[in-house]
């Protein structure tokens, strides 16, 4: 038989061995008496169990994902996801601006922007990253479905 501790009185819960009888109802005149050993709050630190906060967690996921990445066919898999995701980006902008018939000259040139921003970006690096190789397979994927796009249009 299962109690709700909301809705049970001190007699019951006594008699469940839910708490202690010597505390029974609280009371200022008992309150003197209970060891404040009973209502101490102690934080545990434990290190070896693994990370117990979401701060820890985020700090590890770079490790993770550096892990992750390091096979060469991991990448090359997610480089082509990103490719293809660039693709259908285009694909999508163009259909959705070129069957409204408003604003597309304005979204081609924040198109272009974007393109030559991200080329400026890749180009402009010392070394390039993951993330960023990922970014520019992401602009090639773009810049082709564009292409593709215009000679679906010019036929």
């Amino acid at each position: 038989m299962v109690h709700s501790l909301a809705f049970t009185s001190p007699a019951t819960l006594i008699r469940y061995g839910n708490i202690s009888p010597k505390i029974g109802a609280l009371t200022r005149a008992n309150e003197a008496s209970i060891p404040r050993s009973l209502f101490r709050v102690q934080s545990v630190q434990d290190n070896g169990g693994g990370p117990r906060r979401l701060v820890d967690i985020i700090r590890v996921v770079p490790e993770i994902s550096r892990n992750y990445f390091k096979s060469p066919s991991r990448r090359a898999l997610f480089g082509g996801i990103s490719l293809l995701g660039g693709f259908y980006v285009a694909q999508t902008i163009s259909l959705s601006f070129g069957a409204l018939g408003v604003n597309d000259v304005i979204a081609a040139v924040v198109c272009v922007l974007i393109t030559e921003y991200v080329t400026r970006f890749y180009y402009s690096r010392p070394k390039v990253t993951f993330p960023i190789a990922l970014l520019n397979n992401f602009k090639m994927g773009f810049t082709y479905g564009l292409f593709i796009d215009a000679f679906k249009l010019a036929s």
